[in-house]
Parts: C-alpha cells; sequence; structure tokens
C-alpha cells in the first residue's frame, strides 16, 4: 500500500510534465516542417540555402 501512495502522484506528475513538454514544442513549432529536416541531410549545402531562402519567402508571404 505504500508504494501505491508514491507511485500514483509520481505518475501524476510524470504525466503533467510531459504534457505540458508536449504543449510547449507545439507552442514552439516543433512539428512545423517535418519532412524537410528529413530531406535536409541528403541535400548539398548550395540546395540547402536555396530551400532556406524559399522557405523564409513562404513564411514571410503567409505571415508565419
Amino acid at each position: 500500500m505504500t508504494a501505491i501512495s508514491v507511485l500514483v502522484p509520481l505518475s501524476i506528475v510524470m504525466g503533467i510534465a510531459g504534457l505540458l513538454a508536449f504543449l510547449w514544442s507545439l507552442r514552439t513549432r516543433q512539428y512545423e516542417d517535418l519532412d524537410g529536416a528529413a530531406a535536409r541531410i541528403l541535400l548539398d549545402s548550395d540546395e540547402d540555402d536555396a530551400i532556406d531562402r524559399d522557405r523564409r519567402r513562404h513564411m514571410s508571404r503567409n505571415g508565419g
């Protein structure tokens, strides 16, 4: 019974911490460009510069 009185509050605290970390990642737009990060490793640095310019141009047009 003593273990449950420790583990239940601990699991609630860990759940709340996980939820807060997830909400923080949503708010800081960590999930915005999933495909770009995966493809970026396969590209040359010149192509990376062009992609970054295109992304900045797209973001400025869309108000992001």
